[in-house]
């Protein structure tokens, strides 16, 4: 089974070409979400953010995302240390997904913003990058999000150059309302079936 990673900027609307995939039948996990989650359940997780941040970081037994935010918004050192403690579970986490995949399906999509600053592309056989212009992915964020122009552009500041970002992908759909995702996506997906279907070069 082909091990696929999806990534793009904040705004790029990777979640969107995710959500195409799994309606192809195509398993999607979301990094995102699972850190959130086993930042609430992973037990060893919880101790260890509370020992760096505070008890007030689950005060009523619940991860208080809005104290944690502002710890480590505006502190670059801060968000590296909370990355330091969430990255490897989540990883973790999501190579034990892909496993439960194998045998199942041809790939399997691990949707994640941080593939390359956390270093779990070395996971992936293949890494699909997702690109709308800056100016686009502000203005999509500033609306999902409810945030201001500033706040949407700290949280760019804390990810790789988006253009490096592409250029360190196997392929990039382009999501800038001028080219169609859907086709882009039906494309790539029959690449991907002909890649697990082919047999193996020979030694």
């Amino acid at each position: 089974m082909l091990k696929v990673g999806l990534t793009g900027g904040i705004g790029s609307g990777k979640s969107t070409v995710a959500a195409i995939f799994g309606t192809l039948g195509v398993p999607v996990s979301y990094a995102d979400a699972e850190a959130r989650r086993l930042m609430d359940e992973d037990i060893e997780l919880r101790a260890a953010i509370s020992r760096h941040f505070g008890s007030e970081t689950y005060a009523g037994g619940k991860l208080n995302r809005k104290y944690l935010a502002g710890k480590v918004f505006d502190d670059p050192v801060k968000l590296a240390l909370l990355n330091s403690l969430v990255h490897p579970v989540t990883i973790r986490e999501g190579e034990q997904w892909m496993q439960a995949q194998e045998g199942h399906h041809p790939y399997a999509i691990r949707e994640a913003a941080l593939i390359f600053e956390s270093r779990s592309a070395g996971h992936l056989d293949f890494v699909i990058g997702v690109y709308a212009p800056t100016a686009m992915r502000i203005h999509r964020a500033m609306q999902r999000d409810k945030s201001t122009r500033e706040d949407i552009l700290r949280r760019m500041s804390n990810q790789i150059d988006e253009d490096l970002k592409m250029a360190l992908c196997d392929v990039v759909i382009q999501n800038d309302e001028q080219h169609a995702v859907i086709p882009q996506v039906l494309a790539l997906h029959q690449r991907l079936l002909h890649i697990t279907l082919a047999p193996p070069a020979p030694l």
